[in-house]
């Protein structure tokens, strides 16, 4: 098992209706390798300032996630400040300030090279797919991006996302992307462009997956507290490609497990702020919450 992911490690100020938490632990790939560890064994490539603690270090250490390719570079770690009103489907940015992440030039470590599934979190396509060439024939490429590249950089997005077998996006990036208002249209055009299997987020309203000819929708779990829904997405997709990664199987009925298993991890992360939930989560808890899942979804056919 071998799960590469390259993203960003940040520091998160929130606040939403239930609460706030100031420069605590987020960022792409953090929450993207932290659910992913409860499936498999992560690799994770970043950038962090010479001002980022040892502690949070030593807790991504602490879910066998491998740091080796975490660069420190002098100056501060990027910073995100966001408020989310009572619709926690979008978060207004108050503040952004990329420092050393801004200068990032993946550099992906010999002993990664080899990784059989890759994950692209949020990061300008150019660089996606510079990161895609270090790579020896990767078995899985699964990547995420964001309405700023779709509009500012589409060509060069299109490009990579032709070496993609998944993309997992949110509904208006989908149908920017496709210049499609119809959901369904635009999933069919996207898959045209090179990912075999879509994902749209839908926030509170569940994800849909669109593979091959089929769609399938996995629900939200309607929780009763709902805290921060910052890193939802990245934790879906750690769900996600981390059960793939383990189960080595890409046929529909892991597909869509793997659905499951990433709606369960974006629906313990909105628990709490930054990481907390999934701090002290144990993977009894993830698998009793997926057969909750399905309990949700079961009905009999008519006779």
């Amino acid at each position: 098992m071998s799960l590469l992911v390259v993203g960003s490690v940040a520091f998160d100020t929130v606040k939403t209706p239930f609460g706030e938490a100031e420069d605590v632990l987020g960022g792409s790939a953090t929450y993207f390798s932290t659910a992913a560890s409860y499936f498999t064994d992560v690799r994770m490539v970043a950038v962090v300032g010479s001002d980022f603690p040892e502690k949070h270090i030593n807790f991504l250490k602490s879910r066998n996630v491998d740091v080796a390719g975490l660069q420190r570079a002098s100056g501060s770690t990027f910073r995100w400040k966001g408020e989310y009103g009572y619709d926690l489907n979008e978060a207004k940015t108050l503040e952004t300030r990329l420092n050393v992440f801004e200068t990032f030039k993946p550099t992906i470590p010999e002993t990664y090279r080899t990784s059989d599934v890759v994950f692209l979190a949020n990061i300008d396509p150019v660089l996606q797919r510079e990161v895609l060439h270090q790579i020896e024939r990767p078995k899985l490429v699964a990547c995420d991006t964001m309405n700023f590249w779709i509009g500012g950089k589409k060509a060069e997005l299109i490009k990579t996302l032709a070496e993609t077998d998944i993309l997992l996006i949110n509904e208006s990036e989908a149908r920017e992307l496709a210049d499609e208002p119809n959901l369904v249209r635009a999933a069919r055009i996207i898959q045209k462009m090179g990912p075999k299997t879509l994902i749209v987020k839908r926030g509170e309203y569940g994800a849909l997956m669109f593979h091959a000819d089929g769609v399938f929708s996995a629900p939200a779990y309607p929780l009763e507290s709902v805290f921060d829904p910052t890193g939802a997405g990245d934790s879906f997709a750690g769900g996600f490609v981390g059960y793939l990664d383990n189960v080595k199987n890409l046929n529909e009925t892991s597909l869509r497990q793997a659905m499951i298993f990433g709606s369960v991890m974006a629906s313990f992360n909105v628990e709490d702020f930054s990481l907390n939930r999934m701090r002290s989560l144990d993977y009894k808890e993830i698998e009793s919450r997926y057969r909750e899942f399905r309990r949700l979804t079961f009905f009999e056919d008519i006779v």
